[in-house]
C-alpha cells in the first residue's frame, strides 16, 4: 500500500473511532450521570493520525455536539476514501503507461 493509501486509511479509520464514540454518547444521553468520551487525534510525523479516547471534562449530554461530531467525521471518512480511490487510480495509470 502506497502512503497516500495508508494516510486515507488512518483516516478513515480514525474517523470510524469519531463516529462510534459520537454514538457511544448519543445512546447513553438518558444515563444517569453520564461521562461522555471524547476522541483526541493526533498527527501522525510519518502521515496519518492516530487516535485515543479520553472522558469529557463535565458530566452530562451534549446531543448537539455529538450529533455534528457524527456529520463530521462522516465528511471525513468520504474525504479519506476518495483520497485512497485517487492514488489507485494514479497507480493504475502509470502502470498502464509503463506496460
Amino acid at each position: 500500500m502506497s502512503s497516500i493509501s495508508a494516510i486515507g486509511l488512518s483516516g478513515a479509520q480514525a474517523a470510524t473511532t469519531r463516529m462510534d464514540v459520537a454514538a457511544h454518547n448519543i445512546a447513553n444521553v438518558q444515563t444517569e450521570r453520564f461521562q461522555r468520551q471524547v476522541v483526541n487525534q493526533q498527527s501522525q510525523e510519518s502521515g496519518g493520525v492516530s487516535t485515543s479516547l479520553a472522558q469529557a471534562q463535565e458530566i452530562g449530554p451534549e446531543l448537539a455536539k455529538d450529533l455534528v461530531e457524527q456529520k463530521m467525521a462522516t465528511y471525513t471518512y468520504r474525504a479519506n476514501l476518495r483520497s485512497i480511490q485517487a492514488d489507485q487510480q494514479m497507480m493504475g495509470s502509470l502502470l498502464d503507461i509503463e506496460a
